[in-house]
């Protein structure tokens, strides 16, 4: 059906330039558009990663017959808008995380690609990388026994910027939307949706969260203690706690190239799982993959649980008091 998957990208910030520089390491994959708000923009990355088509708007990307895949990179407002486009457009689409700003929004997308049968998925590139393809092996051997608890955090400091969009209430900033989902994936990874969750945070000048720490608990008695933060550094590890042992995942625990198996009675065990290219490869091969045999969801990252993940982090904002003016 595709001899190359032929990719779009809409947006052109940091996020769009890792993700085109991925695709450079898959030999079935093809940059061929970008889409930008403005002509120079477009010309600028398109020049930096050779692609031969540039538009000077998302819509234009987003009708372009040339291309088979999107990759939706623009702010977090605009995902549901830009996933919307290109899906009227016949595309597949891959979005990155969030997903959406809310679970309203992404109920939305969702049934609207179910209905036209075309593929979408959330762009959790670490769901993907090898080292975390492990990790859901030995869970699922069993090797920690019973899994419990699990800790894990992602924090760091950056200067304030008011207008930045970390801190804009407008562009949906503060750190559980940006980095802390992250964390609130991978516990949805390990343990399902939770039955009750418990969150606090400090919420800065901007009114958005500058740091926060959340337990989620779970019907079989699991914890998942998590922590995240735009102002303050932290570890940016995780740990799975379970009846027979423990996996600990290094910094940085969402590219993993190392984790450590600790089984009680037993010498430590030492996996160390490279990156072939810069890891956000690994979802666009797996949105090829899913093409190819006529998939219009992965099973790695449902679209069910992208629409949990996103309620989980509506109930935690809720409990902070912190909308958003778009919603």
């Amino acid at each position: 059906m595709y001899e190359k998957i032929r990719w779009g990208i809409i947006g052109t910030g940091n996020i769009a330039k890792l993700f085109a520089h991925g695709l450079s390491a898959l030999p079935d994959a093809e940059l061929v558009a970008v889409g930008s708000r403005s002509q120079a923009s477009a010309d600028a990355f398109g020049d930096q990663f050779a692609i031969p088509r540039r538009h000077a708007s998302y819509a234009a990307l987003a009708e372009d017959s040339g291309v088979d895949a999107i990759y939706v990179a623009t702010p977090h407002p605009l995902h549901k808008e830009n996933t919307l486009q290109a899906l009227r457009a016949g595309k597949a689409v891959l979005t990155e995380k969030p997903f959406t700003i809310n679970a309203q929004e992404a109920r939305e997308v969702i049934q609207f690609a179910r209905e036209q049968r075309l593929f979408l998925m959330e762009a959790m590139w670490t769901r993907f990388i090898p080292a975390m393809v492990r990790v859901r092996e030995l869970l699922a051997q069993g090797v920690i026994g019973e899994p419990h608890m699990l800790t894990a955090d992602f924090g760091f400091r950056t200067g304030f910027n008011p207008e930045g969009r970390l801190f804009n209430p407008q562009l949906g900033g503060g750190a559980l939307l940006d980095v802390g989902v992250y964390c609130v994936s991978l516990a949805s990874m390990i343990f399902g949706k939770p039955e009750r969750i418990t969150s606090m945070a400090h919420l800065g000048e901007t009114r958005v969260d500058e740091r926060a720490a959340m337990i989620l608990g779970y019907s079989g008695g699991q914890l998942a203690l998590l922590s995240t933060a735009i102002r303050t550094n932290t570890p940016m590890e995780a740990i799975i706690s379970g009846s027979e042992g423990q996996i600990r995942i290094p910094p940085l625990f969402w590219k993993p190239t190392h984790v450590s198996v600790t089984v009680h009675g037993k010498e430590k065990t030492e996996i160390e799982m490279p990156l072939v290219g810069n890891g956000y490869n690994y979802q666009a091969a797996e949105v090829a993959r899913c093409l190819r045999e006529g998939q219009t969801e992965s099973p790695v990252m449902p679209l069910d649980e992208t629409l949990s993940i996103v309620e989980m982090m509506d109930t935690i904002r809720a409990q902070w008091g912190l909308k958003y003016p778009m919603e």
